[in-house]
């Protein structure tokens, strides 16, 4: 049965990746007959255990249907307790806990709420038991970034109790390429409904109900982190203690995280893989040493026994605190598996001590396989395992034989993962080897433990933070080095394979002329280049940012961005949630663009944009005296403007010139561009309303287009009859979010649509909309193209 064990964990670990390419779950009939196939099958590898590699086939078929089968069942599991459709937008009374710390920026409060009743009206009504509520500042407004001005709300602890009057929806996030899945992670957050606080004057107002024992830890969590925010305040570096002691992320500024990332040192400033290991050693040496000194004990339990069980079981009490976060979760299951081993006296080779931590990762977390610390977790532990050459077993190696073996591991790290890299964030730091060979002693044998022996005396969180400021200093000149990162087309996942593949082969225990058969396999991943249409056509992508717009076009060697989407925090935007990664994921080089008008749910992620697009023209209605002129100054959109860009036209069909002299409401203002070429054109509206369609009208030859981006997301005080019989568009696109307050796209313009048969897509039905010109008829829905069963299906 030994010999069975590696199929068993590589086929375990293949059977969950096959299950998470599913559209929609097997039923459970399919499943339980799939389950006794696998049995059967593991009958038959038994039979045929003298045929050592069909045997091994054998239980590598069963050990994946198995995978599915369990995994699947879970997943059902967890959709039996999903929220009601019924019950959306619905005024309901909840009472519940607070099951963890807080998330608080200035316009809310974020918080889980563990449910133990809910009532709508006299009526109870049943929930699902975990969900994610926000409470704003400021009255809930239809753009809940404008409430700006910051209000005084009652402090949430994690393990009290309350009760809110609340309105929910289903799990749903914004899909985009190469974007974030934010219902994946309300769903390994187990997440069902998300929603936020009312308190408008006819509503039940929250009330505290008292303290529980519930989440103890998540409360010395936040105590601990608001006791830093208390000392440190705004200083520099505070973010990054809060960070790594609690494990709170959302506490270092997105401008510290930028420098983190272009230096590929992002993965200390947080609780991660390394800070667990380091912290498990360490507790490892002091736990021998303790122990060593009483002979009875010794004598009792021999001294390594207690120090890797103890040293298990204090990394597990540190990840805990900070958080039991996913790298967390990982490395201690790691580290368990890798000691349970050790300490059973058996022998594993190093690929299957490498599988086995990798399976039990993926038993307890199915979904991880879906995250990208994973891959890179695993890919680097299992790099490390392959290119040991053993000097980590010289007796007493001296502070040389340290040194370059520390220089070693983190150049093979450094070159091993720069393919990984690539094709999972499009982007390389150039400086990373050197910025993390000043970063991990820096942060792991002096900032961390600065932090964490700060809840203790914490005099010694100012000596963390000033440690921080220093390395920040010299990070922050690292990334303004020419070429510090490189940025590359975002390739396709056989092209990363066949580059991971490659990178190992470059760093194993190999000759070197078989090592250089590692360079051929890199060239793809770097030399790939994103489709682009061909000269004389052009392609439109409505991005799905919630309620606002953000559309980018593209021809053979120039692109656009028409509206930068909506501002959702004063640190959150659609510019770096979406805009940004896209961008770059594409290898994408703006030549213009385009802000409508000046309404925040089209210009909020415009700064981040700019920022990264330093070549990018802008053209605009926003007046002279706009913040965005500061950054980049804007050329005015003009009716009868028009360029050329590889075969396609381009024009501004509105405003008039005359219109500046004296501007109405901003959405009067709005910029309205049509791109075409010979056969097929596209109208971008921006928010332009009734009277501003009228004047359009009188020109319907230049209004005519096969596709349309419907004005005012869909307002009923758009889309009139006049316009969309002057424009005749074959399909129309809504940028609207998800049970908007707005309502919109308004019943009345659906309507007014369906009768023209013109087909309707909106963003919560459809995600990013990618139309062509090639293919006028028809618009592929990312939500289609990328439907997974954890997503969201609209009604």
């Amino acid at each position: 049965m030994a010999r069975w064990i590696g199929p068993s964990l590589l086929g375990w670990v293949l059977g969950t990746a096959l299950q998470l390419q599913q559209a929609a779950l097997f039923e459970t009939r399919l499943l339980l007959a799939m389950a006794v196939l696998a049995i059967s099958i593991l009958g038959l590898a038994k039979r045929w255990a003298k045929r050592a590699l069909a045997a091994h086939a054998l239980v590598l078929v069963a050990a994946a249907t198995l995978a599915f089968v369990l995994t699947s069942l879970r997943a059902e599991s967890f959709l039996k307790n999903q929220l009601d459709s019924n019950l959306e937008g619905a005024d309901l009374v909840v009472t519940g806990v607070v099951a963890a710390m807080p998330q608080v920026n200035e316009s809310a409060t974020r918080f889980r709420l563990d449910l133990e009743g809910a009532q709508r009206g006299k009526e109870n009504v049943t929930l699902p038991p975990r969900i994610y509520l926000s409470w704003y500042a400021a009255p809930v407004v239809a753009i809940p970034q404008l409430a700006d001005v910051p209000g005084q709300l009652p402090k949430v602890v994690a393990g009290d109790r309350w009760q809110f009057a609340v309105r929910l929806k289903a799990p749903h996030g914004g899909l985009n390429p190469h974007g974030f899945d934010f219902e994946l992670w309300l769903w390994e957050q187990g997440l069902q409904a998300t929603g936020y606080v009312r308190s408008g004057p006819n509503d039940v107002q929250a009330r505290r109900l008292g303290s529980t024992w519930a989440h103890p830890v998540e409360r010395l969590r936040q105590n601990t982190r608001d006791a830093i925010v208390e000392r440190l305040g705004d200083r520099a570096g505070s973010g990054v203690v809060a960070a790594l002691v609690t494990g709170d992320q959302n506490a270092i500024d997105r401008a510290e995280w930028d420098i983190f990332r272009a230096t590929g040192v992002a993965h200390l400033m947080s609780i991660s893989g390394l800070h667990i290991t380091m912290f498990a050693w360490l507790a490892v040496a002091v736990v021998g040493w303790g122990w060593r000194r009483s002979s009875a004990l010794c004598l009792h339990l021999p001294a390594p026994v207690v120090a890797a069980l103890g040293g298990v079981a204090l990394a597990l009490a540190y990840a805990l605190f900070s958080g039991w976060g996913v790298p967390s979760q990982r490395t201690i299951l790691m580290l368990a598996v890798v000691t349970l081993l050790r300490l059973s006296g058996r022998r594993w080779p190093w690929p299957y001590v490498w599988m086995a931590a990798c399976a039990v990762v993926v038993l307890a977390d199915p979904w991880a396989l879906m995250q990208a610390g994973f891959w890179l977790s695993f890919v680097a532990v299992g790099i490390l395992f392959a290119s040991d050459d053993g000097s980590h077993e010289t007796p007493k190696p001296g502070l040389r034989q340290r040194v370059a073996a520390l220089l070693r591991e983190q150049g093979i790290i450094t070159l091993a993962l720069a393919p990984l890299t690539l094709l999972l964030f499009a982007q390389v730091s150039l400086v990373g080897l050197a910025a993390n060979l000043l970063a991990i002693p820096w942060v792991t044998l002096l900032v961390t433990p600065l932090a964490m022996l700060g809840t203790l005396v914490p005099a010694l969180w100012d000596g963390a933070a000033l440690a921080m400021q220093v390395l920040s200093l010299v990070l922050r000149w690292m990334a303004t080095l020419p070429y510090a990162t490189v940025h590359v087309a975002q390739a396709p996942l056989a092209y990363g394979i066949a580059a991971v593949l490659g990178g190992l082969v470059l760093v194993v225990r190999l000759p070197w002329r078989l090592r250089s058969l590692g360079l051929p396999l890199l060239l793809p991943v770097l030399l790939w280049q994103a489709p682009r249409p061909s000269p004389g056509e052009f392609e439109v992508l409505a991005l799905d940012i919630g309620q606002g717009t953000a559309v980018l076009v593209q021809t053979a060697k120039h692109a656009l961005l028409y509206d930068a989407g909506p501002r959702f925090s004063r640190e959150s935007d659609a510019g770096h949630r979406v805009l940004v990664p896209l961008l770059r994921a594409l290898d994408v080089k703006l030549d213009t663009l385009v802000l409508s008008h000046r309404d925040m749910d089209h210009i909020g992620g415009a700064p981040a944009v700019l920022a990264m697009q330093l070549q990018a023209k802008l053209i605009s209605s926003i007046e002279d005296s706009h913040t965005l002129q500061t950054q980049r100054k804007a050329e005015r959109c003009v009716a009868g403007h028009t360029w050329q860009w590889d075969g396609v036209d381009f024009e501004f069909l509105h405003p008039d010139a005359i219109d500046y002299e004296n501007p109405g409401r901003s959405n009067a203002m709005s910029c309205v561009l049509k791109i075409s070429n010979s056969k097929q054109a596209a109208l971008l509206t921006g928010d332009i309303e009734l009277a501003q369609e009228a004047r359009l009208v009188f020109s319907p030859n230049k209004l005519k287009a096969d596709l349309l981006l419907v004005p005012h997301h869909g307002s009923k005080t758009s889309s009139s009859a006049q316009f969309l019989d002057s424009v005749k568009p074959k399909i129309a696109v809504v940028q609207s979010g998800y049970r908007n307050r707005f309502g919109h796209p308004a019943d009345t313009v659906e309507e007014r649509y369906l009768q023209r048969d013109i087909e309707l897509v909106d963003s919560p039905h459809c995600g990013a909309a990618s139309w062509k010109s090639t293919a006028p008829d028809t618009v592929d829905c990312e939500r289609q193209t990328r439907q997974r069963y954890w997503h969201h299906r609209v009604p």
